[in-house]
């Protein structure tokens, strides 16, 4: 199976503050087949360059949303590119077709542990849910969502257990890329980590 090629865009308002974002940005910036882009370092003024974005959505099979989960969706500078980039006749519309077949993965982390997202719990939604307007956006533009990479509990992982997260994204980044991983693997998972952290801990 051939290589594809990852795009990871990465939009975090207060990276420098960000323990767990570090590691994980570590584990997969400089790998071979993937082209990592820092949003806010990029575009600090909001003034995105929608050309030149569109035209990196093209020359990518992969696109990763790599970000904390902020109010239950994602940081500002996320939601401008995809307002600005995704335009009709481009992303989706009947000429908009740029992106189909092109494959979507959110990853975030949370604040809040694993049971905050349950129904029982805290946030009442689990992540899939909260993360559906992702999903349909993918839908929209004909694209293949994924099961999202999730971090939860952040502020409570010892160095160790984040650079294990760390090391589980690397696996579906690199997974994703070699085509080691598959639609048939993470079939019926809430998470993709299930697959590379053996089905355990979604951490």
């Amino acid at each position: 199976m051939s290589e594809k090629k990852v795009l990871i865009l990465f939009a975090h308002p207060a990276f420098q503050k960000s323990r767990a974002n570090r590691h994980l940005v570590d584990a997969v910036q400089n790998l071979d087949g993937v082209t990592f882009r820092d949003l806010y370092e990029l575009y600090p003024d909001f003034n995105i360059q929608v050309a030149k974005e569109q035209q990196l959505l093209l020359d990518h099979d992969v696109i990763v949303f790599q970000h904390p989960f902020y109010w239950y969706s994602s940081p500002a500078l996320l939601k401008e590119w995809q307002d600005l980039v995704l335009e009709h006749g481009f992303a989706y519309g009947k000429d908009g077709t740029a992106l189909k077949d092109k494959w979507l993965l959110t990853m975030i982390t949370t604040g809040g542990g694993e049971e905050a997202y349950r129904h029982e719990g805290y946030n009442h939604f689990t992540i899939p849910e909260l993360l559906q307007p992702f999903e349909q956006t993918a839908w929209l533009c004909k694209m293949l969502y994924l099961p999202p990479f999730v971090v939860h509990g952040v502020n409570n992982l010892s160095d160790d257990e984040m650079g294990q997260c760390a090391k589980e994204y690397q696996n579906v980044i690199t997974g994703l890329r070699d085509g080691q991983l598959t639609s048939e693997q993470w079939q019926g998972k809430g998470y993709i980590n299930d697959i590379v952290a053996g089905g355990g801990s979604h951490a």
